[in-house]
Parts: structure tokens; sequence; C-alpha cells
């Protein structure tokens, strides 16, 4: 086993994807005839596809037969990736890669764990994939966050016992996840909205060198 792993989420972490998914549930409210808002879409972060089509329904008060559902499941799909097939390494949020690569030269694992099917894709067009020796998202887990299923995979495929994982997550669903996997979490965003962390940072710019090698020390 090794000794320390640190696990990211992507959306909200890594990249900023959360205003492509608001266009494309957005595109998709607008087609059934209902409002969907910037505050609408708090309720998706961190959850599932499936999930937020079920809240969605549920604020426009549609029902759908399950063909029905799985059609818009695809198209809500089909538009955000023709938003995500325009990401270029500028959409990288600030000090992101100044962290991944402190983690590669000290030569620790490094996970991903995204409700996202689209992680993998995300990653090769901002150029970070070679930063990650594992990769679990939605196409991987059979629950969602804050069930700490995607979490725990990424622990043990990185061959890191679950309490020496670092997360850094930007949700409720997220931070409770890694709470959830006995993980130290990292939240990344509003400090009064992310509480429950371990430790709170409005982003990685605030995410300094002696910060990060105390921490490391603290679980060798």
């Amino acid at each position: 086993m090794k000794e320390i792993g640190f696990i990211f989420d992507l959306d909200g972490v890594i990249v900023d994807t959360a205003k492509y998914h608001y266009l494309a549930w957005k595109n998709l409210a607008d087609q059934l005839g209902f409002e969907f808002t910037h505050e609408h879409n708090e309720l998706f972060k961190g959850v599932s596809r499936k999930k937020c089509l079920e809240i969605l329904l549920e604020i426009g008060k549609v029902e759908a037969s399950q063909d029905q559902f799985d059609a818009w499941m695809i198209e809500k799909n089909v538009d955000y990736l023709a938003y995500i097939e325009k990401m270029k390494e500028s959409e990288i949020l600030p000090d992101v890669p100044r962290i991944l690569n402190f983690l590669k030269e000290n030569n620790f694992p490094i996970g991903l764990g995204s409700a996202s099917k689209n992680a993998r894709h995300i990653l090769e067009k901002v150029n970070l994939i070679h930063f990650f020796d594992v990769i679990v998202d939605g196409n991987n887990v059979t629950k969602a966050k804050p069930d700490p299923q995607v979490f725990l995979i990424a622990a043990e495929v990185l061959e890191v016992n679950a309490e020496k994982c670092v997360v850094f997550e930007d949700a409720i669903a997220g931070v409770q996840a890694a709470n959830n996997a006995e993980m130290i979490s990292i939240g990344i965003g509003d400090a009064e909205i992310l509480s429950h962390a371990d430790y709170n940072f409005d982003d990685f710019t605030q995410i300094d060198t002696p910060f990060l090698t105390k921490l490391i020390n603290s679980l060798a």
C-alpha cells in the first residue's frame, strides 16, 4: 500500500463546467416550457445526471415515460458535449496545475472521483489527464455522492488506505462523501456552505506548499 493519496472532484474543482451544465439544462427546461434559474442549478452540484433530470422535472412539474426520460437524458448530454468540445486549457481553475505538479513531483498517487460521465474527455480537452493515476467517474459507480463509493473505489485502485486519502471537493454532497469514506476533506469554495469539510479554501491560490507539507506530515 502507498502511504498517502490525493483525490480530486472535477466540476468546480479542476474546471468550471457547471456553466455548461446549466446552459444545457436550461435549454431543456426552455424546450419543456418552464424557467430554470441559477438558484435551481445549485441543487445539481455533485449530483448524477439521472438525479438532475428528476429534479428538473420536479421543478417544472413535468411527467415523463421512461422512454421520454431516457431521451431527454441523451439530449441534455449531447447539448453539454457540444459545449465542452470547445474547452481549452484556459478554463482550468487558478493554480490547479501548480498543485498537481507539486503532488506529481513528489510521487503522490493522484485520482479523480467525479459524478461526470464525461470526466476523462474533459481532462483530455484541457490537457491534464496525464496527472491522474486513476479516473473514477459516473461510468464506474452505481451510487451517487454523498455515498462514498466513488472515493473508495479511487482509493482502492490507488492502493491507499481511505484514512490516508485527501479529497478536494466543491459540493456539499462531495464533502459528505469524503467524510463518509473517513478521508480528509478539503472544501474548495464558500466555507459556510462547505462547513463540514476538514479544511476550507476559496480556491487553490490559497493552498500553499507549507500547508500541503504540514498536511502530508500529519498523515505520514
